[in-house]
């Protein structure tokens, strides 16, 4: 009876505090936190390699060119190889949504800094939201166990006349109410939130290290590699690709350009 009364009066608290949409975004966030996999090395080098090769389109062929990969990522040939980074829409939007920015607009790099930082700002917010009102449900628990106990003793008092093991019982049983409310905040809810919180700051690190690369090669006009060096340096240093090992990883895919480009500029 205690979780029916406890676990009810949360549940229903929270539709009552929510929207739709809320209820929606918090039911995936939750649903995250027991199946989605936490961002690995092999995630970052795949980010990482993608960017690589969008620079070196750009500076190959014009900013132009790259028009068709951003329109439909899922069909173009540059995106494709890097099936996790097509999965993360928000790495994909916040890709094609600044490369568009560029090519339609003339921006100056601190405006477009702003402009991304604002668009991640919003983003984080959105995340953080559903683990805020996880959080507000587990600050309540505890309160909606003491409604339960309450009610446990206000039904054990018509039992006044019974036993005192038959009474010791009853308000035993009521006490129980205290205890599922203290548990589930500090040991259930509340860690669920903190696990959100936690997956949400995970999807920021990752749509920064993005960021880092597009402000170097876009906005300080920083070779392809320096700017990858620059994004890599952002990553978390627990899942980060040392200096070696991404040299290794671009020069096997990218020597060839890198020695075509300064062919190309000792015959001019």
């Amino acid at each position: 009876m205690e979780f029916v009364v406890i676990g009810g009066a949360a549940v229903g608290g929270f539709v009552i505090a929510s929207s739709k949409r809320s209820i929606k975004a918090t039911r995936a966030s939750v649903k995250r936190v027991f199946f989605a996999k936490p961002y690995t090395k092999d995630d970052y080098i795949e980010i990482l390699l993608l960017l690589v090769g969008i620079f070196y389109k750009i500076r190959k062929q014009g900013l132009i060119s790259v028009e068709d990969d951003i329109e439909k990522p899922s069909r173009s040939p540059l995106f494709t190889q890097y099936p996790r980074v097509l999965e993360n829409r928000e790495a994909i939007h916040l890709i094609t949504d600044t490369l568009r920015t560029v090519m339609t607009t003339t921006i100056a790099s601190y405006d477009l800094e702003a402009l991304i930082d604002k668009e991640l700002e919003s983003f984080h917010s959105e995340c953080m939201a559903p683990a805020h009102r996880i959080n507000a449900v587990a600050d309540g628990l505890p309160g909606l166990g003491i409604v339960a106990a309450v009610m446990g003793v206000v039904l054990s008092m018509s039992k006044i006349k019974e036993s005192p093991e038959v009474l010791g019982a009853s308000i035993g049983s009521a006490l129980v109410g205290t205890f599922i409310g203290v548990l589930l905040c500090y040991g259930y809810i509340g860690p669920l939130a903190r696990n959100m919180e936690g997956i949400a700051n995970e999807d920021m690190q990752y749509l920064n290290v993005i960021k880092t690369a597009l402000l170097a090669f876009i906005g300080s006009g920083l070779p392809p590699k320096v700017a990858a060096e620059f994004a890599r340096r952002s990553v978390p240093a627990d899942i980060r690709p040392n200096f070696i090992e991404m040299e290794k990883i671009l020069g096997k895919k990218y020597w060839l350009q890198d020695k075509q480009s300064s062919g190309d500029e000792g015959d001019d």
